[in-house]
C-alpha cells in the first residue's frame, strides 16, 4: 500500500522481491544488509536506503533490529533527481522516526497516520542527500550534536574518529563538504535560531547552549551567518 508508514523487522534468511511503489527503509535499531542495483552492504541508524519502484532487492537483518519503512507512490524531488541509493539523514528526521515508532506501536489512528506521513514527506524533502557517512565521521557528528555547549577542539574530535588531526580534517571535508569548523558553526547557528524563535530563553542562555560564553562574540557570529541580530529573530 503506497503512502504508508510501518515498523518492520526482518530475518537472517535472505529474501528478495520488488514492489510497484517506491520504498524507503530507515533503521531505528540495528542494520539491514541490502542488495539493490549496484549496492551491496549495510544501512545503519542515521541512514536511509531508497528502493525504487520495480527494483528487485535482497535483504537480511537480525530479528531484533527495527526499521521505519515508508511505501511511497511518489518520491520527493530531491530524492527522485538523485542517483544516490543510500544517504545520511539529519537530526530532526532521526528524532521524528522515534515518534513514528511510538505512535504506530501505541494505537491505530488513521487521521494521525495521514498527518505523520505528510510530516515525514516534508522532512524528507528537507534532506540534503549526502553520501553514506564514514563510521568514524558519524561518531564525531553525534558527539558534536550532543555537546554543542562545550568547547569543541579539532584534536579531541580527531581522537574520537581515531585519526590524526590532518587525516580527520581531510576526511571530514570529503564527507561533509564543509570544514570541521564550518560545520560546527552551521550546526550551532541553526540550533541558536531555533531556540530564539521557538523558546523564550534569554539570548545569553541561547548563546551558552550553543557554545558561546561571550554574548558579543555570539551576536557577531549570528549576524555574519544570518544577516540578522539574535534580537531580531528572538520571540
Amino acid at each position: 500500500m503506497p503512502n504508508y508508514l510501518s515498523i518492520r523487522a526482518y530475518s537472517r534468511q535472505r529474501k528478495g522481491h520488488s514492489h510497484h511503489y517506491h520504498q524507503l527503509v530507515l533503521p531505528l535499531r540495528g542494520a539491514i544488509n541490502i542488495e539493490v542495483e549496484d549496492y551491496s552492504g549495510k544501512v545503519v541508524p542515521g541512514e536511509c536506503v531508497i528502493i525504487r519502484s520495480g527494483e528487485i532487492h535482497h535483504f537480511t537483518a537480525n530479528e531484533e533490529a527495527r526499521f521505519v519503512v515508508a511505501d511511497m507512490s511518489k518520491l520527493p524531488e530531491n530524492i527522485s533527481q538523485s542517483e544516490q541509493l543510500i544517504f545520511s539523514i539529519n537530526s530532526p528526521l532521526i528524532s521524528y522516526l522515534s515518534f513514528i515508532e511510538e505512535q504506530l506501536e501505541y494505537q491505530v489512528n488513521t487521521e494521525i497516520e495521514k498527518i505523520m506521513f505528510s510530516t515525514f514527506e516534508m522532512l524528507l524533502a528537507e534532506q540534503t542527500l549526502l553520501k553514506q557517512t564514514d563510521r568514524r565521521i558519524r561518531l564525531v557528528l553525534e558527539y558534536v550534536l550532543e555537546n554543542l555547549a562545550d568547547k569543541l577542539v579539532i584534536n579531541e574530535l580527531a581522537k574520537i574518529a581515531c585519526l590524526s588531526p590532518t587525516q580527520f580534517k581531510k576526511l571530514f571535508k570529503d564527507q561533509m563538504g564543509l570544514s570541521v569548523l564550518q560545520y560546527i558553526t552551521k550546526v550551532r547557528m541553526e540550533k541558536a535560531k531555533a531556540l530564539l524563535i521557538h523558546t523564550d530563553y534569554p539570548i545569553q542562555i541561547v548563546a551558552e547552549q550553543v557554545g558561546y560564553t561571550d554574548l558579543s562574540s555570539f551576536s557577531r557570529r549570528f549576524l555574519s551567518f544570518y544577516g540578522l541580530t539574535p534580537s531580531a529573530v528572538s520571540r
